[in-house]
């Protein structure tokens, strides 16, 4: 009795609504929820040109209408969910500035599906139903025609249950849930992943509410735009849970038409809240055609990878040497660097007692994409040609980074960071690490190795391998950032801290990153920035974490380069020229356990910066875990927790200041045990670091072997014609990844505003694992990856070996064809009059 009711009064509240609209001018023929629907069409291809004729012309055409069908093969009393969700819809309409309002009809009759000329003055159909077969084959090919013929269709929630027999409305909804719908709502958090799109660009990052949460049979992230997901870890998913990639609310084009569909909307309370009836106005504003939204721009096929370079020739680096670093130019030429390993048919010379001990050319690669062809614009000899073996054969240095002049146009100015091998010590085995200058003839591409002017060098160590570093950036006030590794060995302390202050070669240590990242007057495991002049000598801006001058402990202890302290092997570095925000990665230690005597496991770190700090290592590493400091007599033995927050350098391979800045969190971190591991801490702050009382911060992430590529922010550029350019849904977003590909990070992030450069977690994560492809014959191990100015993004696959080139070393181009945002411009619908 009660389903009869609530039909009664739903129908009769539709026939007066489509009688007011008939009385207006604005609908013509009987009301839609009366039965039977005349005219009837005996095919579907008769159907669709009917339809397409009948569909709500473009501007200067009728007004918006959107049907609401809440037709159910569920028995039973209807839920009081349909009532809540149309009358939201109904208040949707009438609400907000009049060029967004729409006229609503509701009906619970399917044969709306078979008169087109009916259907057809409907910009958008909404499911407002359960599950079940509630159209039979000509009802569903009605709808499939009004969706071939432009339409847009928006579903809620249980709509995905719908036409379970389905394949075509499967694609429409986008997925179907794995379980019964749930009996209870929870509260949860959703991430708001796209902040562009009409239904989430007003909502907050973090979006906290109820609902009943459904899980999916197949995740359909990649096959549709998702701008939403539910975060798993603030409720209970229950057996069918998706992990971290759990979509909620997404988007398509599909089959001529623009479908939306939310798993939200599971309760009558839901459509109460002002959020969510601003998600519903958003979504209706794209299928109604009466605004534009990208809902390609996550899709997976709509983007190309492409290889550009080709296998070198036998013996020779004619094509790219050792990959180790990319830099794009104004006019979209692609500079590329060989750190100095060459293919294996070279010598490799280990011998200290050769003077040519690990002699190598660093290479300096141009690709062109206009003649598609490659050029080796130089070389440098460096001392990088040393691989396999022990500790104390292999080594990283060589040329470590390059970047081109804010005014490289004009002066073709190119900064390189190497080792040169005329500058080694074969008696220390010492030498020194180089940022130079050197002048490019752009007419053809060629470097003139003898312009070079040598703005900033300093030691270091060469016996044992390593942590070089290597990259470079420009902020938007010429300032360069220069990265540098600490330095340092990988072993001697069970691959926890690195701060055994005992192994050294000749007086210096090489397995104390006190020696080198936590000293106040070193170079390495820092961050420089400096401000090149014109005459090949540098300033130092205002804002680096030291003056140079302070008189603490005596005076002359500190460097007035470091803007970074406290990292161990930052090959990677971007600053966003938008915000001049620093984001870096760097590899952590070898432990792959976290130890209730040293402390936590290897932790490869992300972090954005937004002003001078010290991020930690050998210290403290993810958000301020400490280790066990050691010290002589016996470094075996461990002594007190690091104080994170009072920190100081006590070794005795110190010559900078004892009171050093305290260490501040890092944005993201991940080690074998997962993503942003963190524990229970005691009353000094000591985590416990059980595992069994372990937390996952991001489930998104996981290590094992790891090595961290941090990427670029990208930038949309509205104005640039370039059909290749990555669209404006990826724009402010953070690329991070790894070197290598499985479950390691490839991934778009974004961060809150409020709490960037302050320890606070990235609020959303999106993989890009299918679009810059994985595997062995596509991008396995990613070295760097810069978006040029056309808006396509090139990526450096390092090769399948260490320390050498390979035919799978190579230059690749990733680019976007999805196209514009829909519907186009001349097909927004517009309210008469």
């Amino acid at each position: 009795m009660g389903r009869t009711r609530q039909r009664t009064k739903r129908r009769a509240w539709a026939a007066a609504l489509a009688a007011g609209a008939v009385a207006a001018g604005l609908l013509t023929g009987p009301a839609a929820t009366a039965r039977p629907f005349p005219e009837p069409l005996p095919d579907a291809e008769a159907m669709k040109t009917t339809m397409s004729r009948a569909l709500p012309a473009p501007p200067g055409g009728a007004n918006v209408r959107v049907l609401a069908f809440y037709g159910s093969a569920a028995g039973g009393e209807e839920s009081p969910v349909v009532d809540a969700a149309i009358a939201a819809i109904e208040k949707i309409g009438q609400s907000g500035p009049a060029e967004q309002r729409f006229t609503v009809t509701a009906t619970d009759d399917p044969a709306v599906f078979t008169n087109a000329k009916k259907l057809g003055k409907f910009n958008a159909v909404t499911f407002v139903t359960g599950g079940g077969d509630v159209l039979d084959a000509e009802q569903e090919a009605g709808l499939e025609a009004y969706m071939e013929a432009g339409g847009g269709f928006l579903g809620l929630h249980d709509a995905a249950r719908a036409e379970p027999y389905s394949s075509w409305f499967t694609g429409l909804v986008g997925a179907r849930p794995k379980d019964a719908s749930p009996t209870t709502a929870q509260r949860a958090t959703v991430e708001v992943g796209d902040r562009q799109n009409p239904a989430t660009k007003d909502l907050p990052l973090e979006w906290k509410r109820p609902d009943k949460w459904l899980n999916w049979e197949a995740n359909p992230s990649g096959s549709v735009h998702t701008v939403a997901r539910v975060r798993e870890s603030t409720y209970k998913p229950g057996a069918g849970a998706n992990g971290w990639d759990h979509p909620v609310s997404w988007c398509r084009d599909y089959d001529g038409g623009r479908s939306f569909y939310t798993g939200m909307g599971g309760t009558a309370d839901a459509y109460d809240e002002a959020d969510f009836r601003g998600h519903l106005r958003g979504a209706l504003l794209w299928t109604t055609r009466i605004a534009r939204a990208d809902c390609k721009a996550t899709i997976n096929a709509n983007y190309k990878a492409e290889r550009l370079t080709q296998p070198n020739k036998p013996g020779q680096n004619d094509q790219i040497g050792e990959p180790h670093g990319l830099v794009t130019a104004p006019d979209g030429r692609v500079f590329y660097i060989g750190r100095g390993g060459a293919d294996s048919s070279q010598p490799v010379i280990t011998d200290w007692n050769n003077p040519d001990i690990g002699k190598g050319r660093g290479e300096i690669h141009v690709y062109d994409p206009k003649t598609k062809q490659v050029t080796l614009a130089g070389a440098l000899t460096v001392f990088g040609n040393k691989g396999g073996g022990g500790e104390l054969i292999k080594v990283e240095e060589g040329l470590l980074g390059i970047e081109l002049d804010p005014r490289f146009e004009q002066n073709g100015w190119v900064y390189l960071h190497y080792t040169p091998h005329s500058r080694i010590n074969r008696d220390t085995h010492m030498a020194e690490r180089y940022v130079s200058r050197f002048t490019l003839d752009q007419a053809t591409n060629k470097l003139d190795m003898g312009s070079e002017k040598v703005l900033l060098k300093w030691p270091v160590q060469i016996h044992s391998c390593c942590h070089s570093g290597g990259g470079m950036s420009w902020d938007s006030k010429g300032n360069l950032y220069i990265a540098t590794g600490d330095n340092n060995s990988s072993g001697f302390s069970e691959g926890y801290s690195g701060n055994n202050p005992q192994p050294n070669f000749k007086g210096v240590s090489f397995a104390d990153a006190r020696r080198t990242s936590g000293n106040t007057n070193n170079l390495n495991g820092k961050i420089l920035r400096i401000h090149p002049e014109p005459d090949g000598t540098y300033t130092l801006p205002d804002g680096n974490l030291f003056t140079g001058k302070e008189p603490d402990e005596g005076g002359g202890k500190t460097r007035g380069e470091i803007y970074v302290m406290g990292v161990r092997n930052p090959a990677r570095i971007f600053v966003d020229k938008k915000t001049d925000t620093l984001y870096a990665g760097w590899v952590g230690p070898d432990a792959g356990q976290p130890s209730t005597t040293w402390g936590p496991a290897k932790y490869d770190t992300f972090a954005a910066i937004t002003h001078a700090s010290n991020r930690g290592w050998p210290y403290c590493m993810g958000n301020n875990q400490p280790y066990r400091d050691r010290n002589l007599p016996d470094p075996s033995k461990p002594l007190g927790w690091y104080d994170c927050k009072n920190l100081r350098n006590e070794s005795p391979n110190n010559d900078g200041l004892v009171k050093i800045p305290p260490a501040e969190p890092n944005t993201i971190w991940y080690s074998p045990q997962g993503g942003g591991i963190d524990y229970p801490r005691d009353a000094n702050g000591v985590p416990s670091y059980k595992p069994e009382e372990q937390k996952q911060l991001l489930p998104w992430l996981k290590g094992g072997g790891q090595a961290t590529m941090n990427g670029p922010v990208y930038r949309y550029d509205a104005a640039s014609a370039s059909a290749d350019k990555w669209p404006s849904y990826w724009d402010g977003k953070w690329f991070v990844g790894d070197f290598y590909d499985g479950d390691q990070p490839r991934h778009a992030v974004l961060t809150d505003p409020k709490t960037v450069g302050k320890g606070g977690l990235p609020v959303h994560a999106e993989s890009l694992k299918k679009i810059i492809p994985v595997g062995n014959d596509n991008i396995k191990n990613l070295m760097d990856w810069k978006f040029a100015p056309d808006g396509s993004l090139y990526v450096l696959d390092y090769g399948r070996g260490f320390f050498t080139s390979d035919a799978k070393s190579a230059l690749w181009r990733v680019t976007y064809k999805g196209g514009a945002a829909t519907p186009a411009a001349a097909d927004l619908a517009r309210r008469a009059g």
